[in-house]
């Protein structure tokens, strides 16, 4: 692979170049989903600091094999983006290869679509191994079907007599290898830091606390949330995928119940298939939590679809079974009556919290108490005088519900104690029950 290859193994939106916009509206979804899908797209162009000089929306009857629009519709939108002084242009829409090629060659303008965007924002935002690993694959992946003409060092096939070769052909056949021969090597090195997650999940399970998986539409407050309860000192910021790795970080609650609290990455809608996959382990934790904690933006006109998203998700990972505790954050945020009773429809014993005020949160403790309790028991024991170690283990991790001492200095007690801790009391327990 030539040097120009290694230093930018694919094109990026340039910052400094203005963006039109292009939604669009099919039989499926109709103009005011487009509209939303569209403002969702303009966050996701401000997330990477591209800036937005105009934008429109093409209603698709059906989908053109060339151009994915009509080539009227085509000649409307380069006029617009060339008036707006565009430089590039972002459909919201999967493209494919050959589209992408042909859209840029008719717009004389770098074309994008929202799975590009999305891509390029999660390569900003890994910090972790895994995560900087799983992007680079999904990236491969996406690139590979579009090397043609991607790079300034290869030359551009063009059409012409049945069986002439395009200048360029034998490099782009080259680094398509080179390519295959990555994603090989990143999907082995994926393999290797999955089994190393595996063992850190399996020494968690061991300590039998609950598991608790953070999950919920991308910049709903979910880190805010996990640093509020925690201080975990995850990143959160008001932008879409704020964070992309997740952090686990142990709870305890104010009746010394604990549990673990992950945070996953944000859903979002026309998640790209090639990110589903690529971070399949980093969802796992949604998959294989005790339950979880789903948080929705009460603030968002958008509670509902960012609802509706997020179940759909739940279920092509095949977790949309577990037991889920909603949680309305930002309500501080949502003061219309009526927009409150519509949220409550979605969830009626749903939770309304604010991570930033911290209000609401006694409610949630209680709820997550009743979850975190599962794996408690409550015992009664008799701890001799000389184990004062298990006396203030006993005060510092159980719940005490009455205890007294004996004429010979034997604690006395009926506690509450984590079935992890078990092993440490079994000596001296005289009878046990579960939660």
């Amino acid at each position: 692979m030539n040097e120009a290859f290694q230093e930018k193994p694919y094109p990026t939106a340039v910052r400094q170049e203005n963006a039109f916009l292009v939604g669009i509206s099919d039989q499926n979804e109709g103009m005011a989903a487009a509209r939303e899908y569209l403002e969702e797209l303009r966050e996701l162009a401000s997330t990477l600091g591209v800036p937005v000089c105009g934008e429109t929306i093409a209603q698709v009857r059906q989908i053109h094999p060339k151009y994915y629009v009509g080539s009227g519709k085509l000649e409307e939108i380069r006029e617009q983006a060339a008036a707006a002084g565009a430089d590039i242009l972002i459909f919201d829409c999967e493209l494919g290869p050959s589209q992408q090629r042909n859209l840029e060659k008719a717009s004389s303008m770098r074309v994008f679509d929202r799975q590009e965007v999305i891509l390029d924002i999660f390569a900003e935002r890994a910090r972790t191994k895994e995560a900087v690993l799983q992007v680079e694959l999904a990236r491969n992946r996406y690139y590979l079907p579009r090397l043609t003409g991607a790079w300034s060092h290869l030359s551009r096939q063009h059409g012409g007599v049945v069986g002439a070769r395009g200048a360029g052909e034998k490099q782009i056949e080259y680094d398509r290898r080179m390519v295959k021969k990555r994603i090989s090597a990143l999907e082995n090195d994926l393999a290797d830091v999955r089994a190393h997650r595996a063992t850190q999940r399996k020494e968690r399970l061991r300590g039998q606390l609950v598991n608790c998986a953070i999950i919920g539409y991308t910049n709903a407050g979910k880190s805010t949330l996990l640093n509020a309860l925690t201080d975990a000192g995850v990143m959160a910021e008001d932008k879409l995928f704020a964070t992309l790795d997740p952090t686990t970080r142990k709870l305890t609650l104010p009746d010394k119940a604990e549990l673990l609290l992950t945070d996953t990455v944000g859903f979002v809608r026309k998640l790209p298939h090639t990110l589903v996959e690529a971070f399949k382990s980093t969802l796992e934790e949604a998959m294989l939590a005790d339950f979880l904690l789903l948080v929705l933006d009460a603030a968002s006109p958008h509670v509902c679809s960012h609802w509706e998203t997020t179940l759909s998700v739940l279920n092509e990972l095949g977790a949309a079974e577990k037991p889920m505790l909603v949680v309305f954050n930002k309500c501080d945020l949502q003061t219309d009556p009526v927009a409150l009773a519509r949220i409550r429809s979605l969830a009626p014993d749903g939770i309304f919290i604010s991570s930033l005020e911290r209000t609401g949160f006694d409610q949630l403790f209680q709820a997550l108490s009743l979850r975190a309790r599962r794996n408690t028991m409550v015992v009664e024991i008799a701890i001799p005088p000389m184990r004062q170690d298990l006396m203030a283990l006993a005060h510092a991790k159980g719940k005490i519900y009455e205890s007294e001492w004996s004429g010979d200095g034997t604690f006395l007690a009926a506690v509450e104690i984590p079935l992890s801790l078990e092993h440490k009391f079994a000596e001296y327990i005289r009878t046990r029950q579960a939660v």
